[in-house]
Formats: C-alpha cells, structure tokens, sequence
C-alpha cells in the first residue's frame, strides 16, 4: 500500500489538467474583477452607448441604407 502512494504521489501525468482548472479559475477571476469595467466599455454608462452601441449602430444604419436602395 505505501509503496502504491508513493508512486502516485511521484506520478506526474495528471499535472496538465491541474494547470488547466487553475487557468480557467484566475480567467474567471479576472473577468469577475474587472466585470464593471468592461461592462462599462462594452455598453456605455446608459447601456445604450459604448463599442456595442456603435458597433450596432453602425450596423443598422448599414442595413437601412441597402433596405432604400
């Protein structure tokens, strides 16, 4: 028996799984961080602005003209 948990403990094949979980948590850390801000860059202080707000806006007024012509 002690010889089987040493050789787990000495077994490293699982390492690469254990750096992935570790990855996605500090991602998942930083994104709930930093939440506010990027809701802010992404929607504006209204949540009608923002890089969304004209991307869309781009985007409708793009559909509207090749809707006229």
């Amino acid at each position: 028996m002690k010889q089987k948990f040493i050789a787990y403990l000495k077994d490293e094949s699982g390492q690469t799984s254990t750096e992935y979980i570790l990855l996605v948590a500090v991602a998942a850390a930083i994104v709930i961080k930093f939440k506010g801000a990027i809701t802010k860059q992404l929607m504006g202080d209204d949540g009608t602005g923002g890089i969304l707000g004209d991307v869309m806006g781009g985007v409708s007024k793009n559909i509207q003209s090749d809707l006229l012509q």
